[in-house]
């Protein structure tokens, strides 16, 4: 390990991995994660398995059961009602708040965002397309410049990159996003929220027919 190199703990590493899988729909809803099998699979012990999918039930990506195992959770269509109310309206506040505190540096930030997003969807890598367009949403939360909104999407993170997932038109959603981007760089609030409006109905329909 070199000195740049950052010391990862191993249930931190384990939780990464399959918050990951589950994301990227590797590991699909209902799947059992048994700790014993968990760990032969990823060779380490069950402690960090047993860390991790602690602290996926507390992401919202696993649901417990008896003993030493668990699922991952199966969204129902209450529980996407419910991300999307909530979804469109952080997202709602936070592209508002983007296009009137933007920086140069977060425009130079949201830009790369879009560029690997633009890059993977035309390439049809789904799931570096996806990554991407996730990142996008949580670079323009941090462009709105507000420590609340921060810490409540930190909290929502890994639901909300999931169900920003579920969706297959990934040159559309790049494109929506790349609309979105040229209207922060004007400042033009008024397009925004109307482009905003546009991007949350396209994300509503896209999981509702990969639900359908």
């Amino acid at each position: 390990m070199t000195g740049s190199e950052k010391f990862e703990p191993e249930s931190e590493r384990v939780t990464r991995q399959l918050r990951d899988d589950i994301i990227d729909g590797v590991r699909a809803p209902g799947s059992k994660l048994v700790e014993r099998e968990l760990a032969a699979e990823l060779g380490v012990s069950r402690l960090p398995i047993r860390d991790a999918l602690k602290a996926l039930v507390t992401e919202g990506l696993v649901t417990p059961r008896p003993r030493s195992w668990a699922v991952v959770r199966e969204f129902t269509p209450s529980d996407l009602a419910d991300l999307e109310e909530v979804r469109s309206a952080l997202e709602t506040m936070a592209f508002r708040l983007a296009a009137q505190r933007r920086t140069r540096a977060g425009l130079a930030r949201l830009r790369a965002d879009l560029d690997a997003e633009l890059t993977a969807a035309r390439a049809g890598d789904a799931v570096r397309a996806r990554r991407a367009a996730a990142d996008f949403h949580e670079t323009v939360t941090s462009l709105a410049d507000n420590e609340l909104l921060n810490e409540l999407e930190r909290t929502l993170r890994s639901r909300m990159r999931w169900l920003l997932g579920q969706h297959d038109d990934l040159v559309a959603i790049a494109e929506e996003h790349e609309a979105l981007y040229d209207a922060l760089v004007d400042r033009d609030a008024d397009r925004v929220a109307e482009l905003t409006v546009r991007h949350l109905a396209t994300g509503r329909r896209a999981a509702a027919a990969r639900q359908g």
